[in-house]
């Protein structure tokens, strides 16, 4: 489905629920008690952004999980810490869980940060209404999002009338494999769940909320280009060929100019070694080369990324991809193996069904109705994982900016509004008190 149809949709919805578009007195509550308790909840990101959680930080990824389980604890949900098996070399994941009569939902976050306990970014700073920090906004600022929606529920009373699993990785930055271990409970709780909400940092942009249905696939390939050495003065001659960097170029090219083009695929060749001799560490992503002007090249070794909207899409891209890898030029060999990362969250009807919904409450907040987003301005996350099995929205949290840098920031000021509109949702959500 294009983006102009997505938003034709997305339009003819919108006006179908106007007439909804105000709080219930219960809503109504629940915000002005958001109103009132936004620095307890600032105060519960500041003491979560001040434990470094890189995800090979393992200690400190389950730091922040005990301080996450305090508060669903005191929730009354049954709270489970998940270990990793040795082998996947991840810290593990925060579970919690309660039964109720209505819809069941799946609110989803992550306790890693990309800042490792050696980097030197690593402690929350606040500075009026704005805070950095590590993982401020990605995604520690959500993880409060979700607590203080639940407590807001709680609040009014009717959180006991909504089934509810938390699911908090503790890998989302870095998710361990195989993805049938690190992703298995995520998995059952997505075909557990009649909705899936994921908590990552909300989108704004151009005075406009931006609705998040859609989040592309993240996976990768490895080019592996073999020619015949030889000295220079030969190469093109039918005996010697064109050597392995000549050809890694010619596919490369034809990628360009023959895979290239579908609306929402793209693919990226992040790092290349050519030369008589290659060492490449795909974990690692480094490697040394070595090559003379006068010798024709052995080796070409080229490490990519592609993200596509729908599995379908991926493997039309992937098969032009073998299509072409295999016409190799004179004396030379290549192949292309693919790794499977984190899957698409494509933009179905029942995605859009929700978007319209949280588009309602946030007209009933006070602000505009939100267009959906362009696939291509998000990454991927979790909730991909359970996109195959439920109706789902992403970028439920506050607003920030500088994700994965040492300017990673958050509008404090969002934090309430973020709650509110993930409390509302939840509550008409689980409840069914729906318009």
């Amino acid at each position: 489905m294009t983006r102009s149809l997505l938003f034709c949709v997305l339009a003819i919805l919108t006006c179908t629920y106007t007439a909804a578009a105000e709080l219930s007195s219960e809503e109504q509550q629940m915000a002005d008690w958001i109103d009132a308790h936004a620095e307890e909840a600032i105060a519960l990101l500041e003491e979560t952004v001040n434990i470094s959680s890189g995800t090979m930080n393992h200690e400190g990824v389950r730091e922040v999980g005990r301080v996450i389980q305090r508060e669903l604890d005191a929730l009354g949900l049954d709270t489970e810490w998940i270990e990793m098996p040795a082998e996947v070399n991840r810290a593990g994941h925060l579970f919690g869980r309660k039964d109720g009569p209505g819809k069941r939902l799946l609110l989803i976050g992550h306790l890693d940060t990309v800042f490792e306990a050696d980097d030197a970014f690593q402690s929350f700073q606040r500075d009026g209404d704005s805070a950095t920090g590590p993982g401020v906004d990605d995604m520690k600022s959500g993880n409060v999002v979700i607590v203080y929606a639940l407590k807001a529920l709680q609040e009014i009373g009717v959180l006991d009338d909504i089934a509810v699993v938390v699911a908090y990785t503790g890998d989302e930055e870095k998710s361990g494999l195989p993805h049938s271990i690190s992703r298995k409970d995520l998995i059952e709780a997505g075909q557990w769940a009649d909705f899936a909400l994921g908590f990552e940092s909300a989108v704004t942009y151009d005075d406009t909320d931006w609705a998040t249905i859609a989040r592309r696939s993240s996976s990768g390939w490895l080019l592996e280009v073999e020619g015949k050495q030889a000295h220079s003065s030969g190469i093109f001659d039918a005996d010697v060929g064109a050597g392995a960097i000549f050809e890694a170029a010619r596919i490369l090219n034809a990628f360009y100019d023959e895979v290239r083009g579908e609306e929402h695929l793209t693919f990226n060749a992040g790092n290349i070694q050519g030369g008589t001799d290659v060492n490449y560490d795909s974990q690692q992503n480094r490697g040394t080369t070595f090559g003379k002007t006068n010798v024709v090249p052995r080796k070409v070794v080229v490490h990519g990324g592609i993200r596509t909207i729908s599995p379908e899409q991926l493997e039309r891209a992937q098969q032009k991809m073998r299509d072409i890898v295999a016409e190799n030029r004179p004396e030379t060999s290549a192949k292309i193996t693919f790794t499977v990362g984190y899957p698409p969250m494509s933009p179905t009807a029942g995605n859009q069904r929700l978007a319209v919904l949280l588009s309602d409450i946030n007209v009933a907040l006070g602000r505009e109705p939100m267009p959906l987003l362009d696939p291509r301005k998000r990454g991927a996350a979790d909730i991909s994982f359970v996109a195959p099995y439920t109706d789902g929205l992403a970028g439920l949290g506050a607003l920030g900016s500088g994700g994965h840098t040492p300017t990673e920031s958050i509008d404090l000021t969002s934090m309430p509004l973020a709650i509110k509109r993930a409390a509302i949702l939840i509550y008409r959500l689980g409840t069914g008190d729906q318009p």
